[in-house]
C-alpha cells in the first residue's frame, strides 16, 4: 500500500518524491509488474523512465496513443519517420507510450481496473528514482447541467454519498482514504486518493460528451466526440508546456 506524503530536499530546491509504504521493496531481489510487463531485475527503470515529469492517463489505449503524438508534436519532440512503441506490448491489459519527460498510461474502465494500474505506475516511479511528478488524469464524462464539449478542471472528487473519500474494505473492515481536492467522475476518487498517498501532484481533467440533467445518449457525431476528446488534452498540453518552459528557465 501507499504512505502519507514526504519532502526530500535538495539543495535549497523541495523535490517531491514517490512514497511508497512497503517495507519489504527494498530487500526484494525482483520487483515484477505483472500488468505493465515489466519488472526491476529485467529492466533499468531508472534508465528508461527517470527522467519521467509529467505522467497523464486515461481509460481508452487508443486515446492516449493520440495524446503522446500530439504533445510530441507539442514539445517539438517529434519523429516524423518513427512510431511510438507500446512499452507494455507484452500485456493486453494497458498500453504505455512515453516522450521525452512525458508518459501516457492508459488505465482501463472504472476503480478497480485504473487501481490496478496505479498501484503497478506508482511503483515504476518509485524504482525508477522520480521526483517531481505531476499525474493528470485526462478524460470524458457526463456533465450536470453543461453543455457537451465542455471541459471539467476537477476541484473535488466524491462518492456514491457525495463524501469526498475514497473507501476500501480491508480484512473486512472499511477504511476510508481522504481524496484531497478533486472533481467527481468514475475513477476520479481513487485516482485522487491514490495520487495524494504516494506524495504525487495530481489533477483530473475530463470533457463532458453531454448533459445528463438532458438524458444518458450520445447523440453527437463521431466527429464531434473526436473533437470534444481532443479539448482535455490540449489544455493538459498547454500546461506541460508552460512547466517545461519554466524548468528551462531557472
Amino acid at each position: 500500500m501507499l504512505s502519507e506524503r514526504s519532502e526530500e530536499r535538495k539543495g535549497d530546491q523541495c523535490e517531491r518524491s514517490i512514497c511508497v509504504n512497503n517495507p519489504h521493496l527494498k530487500s526484494m531481489k525482483q520487483d515484477i509488474l505483472y500488468h505493465l510487463n515489466l519488472d526491476t531485475a529485467t529492466h533499468d527503470l531508472q534508465k528508461q523512465f527517470g527522467d519521467v515529469k509529467f505522467v497523464c492517463v486515461g481509460g481508452s489505449q487508443l486515446r492516449m496513443k493520440f495524446f503522446i503524438e500530439y504533445i510530441a508534436k507539442e514539445l517539438g519532440l517529434e519523429d516524423p519517420n518513427g512510431e511510438y512503441p507500446n512499452l507494455c506490448e507484452g500485456t493486453d491489459r494497458y498500453a504505455m507510450y512515453k516522450v521525452g519527460p512525458v508518459l501516457s498510461v492508459s488505465h482501463g474502465i472504472g476503480v478497480p481496473s485504473t487501481a490496478i494500474l496505479l498501484h503497478e505506475l506508482i511503483k515504476l516511479l518509485y524504482h525508477a528514482h522520480c521526483t517531481d511528478v505531476t499525474m493528470v488524469r485526462i478524460g470524458t464524462s457526463g456533465g450536470i447541467g453543461l453543455q457537451p464539449g465542455t471541459v471539467v478542471v476537477t476541484k473535488e472528487a466524491v462518492d456514491a454519498t457525495f463524501l469526498p473519500r475514497f473507501e476500501q474494505v480491508v480484512l473486512g473492515k472499511t477504511v476510508a482514504y481522504a481524496a484531497g481536492v478533486r472533481n467527481i467522475e468514475m475513477e476520479s476518487t481513487v485516482f485522487a486518493a491514490m495520487c495524494k498517498l504516494s506524495n504525487i501532484r495530481a489533477a483530473v481533467v475530463c470533457v463532458t460528451l453531454l448533459d445528463r440533467q438532458k438524458g444518458d445518449q450520445l447523440t453527437s457525431s463521431h466527429d464531434v466526440m473526436v473533437n470534444y476528446q481532443q479539448r482535455p488534452q490540449i489544455l493538459v498540453g498547454h500546461y506541460i508546456k508552460k512547466k517545461l518552459n519554466a524548468f528551462k528557465s531557472t
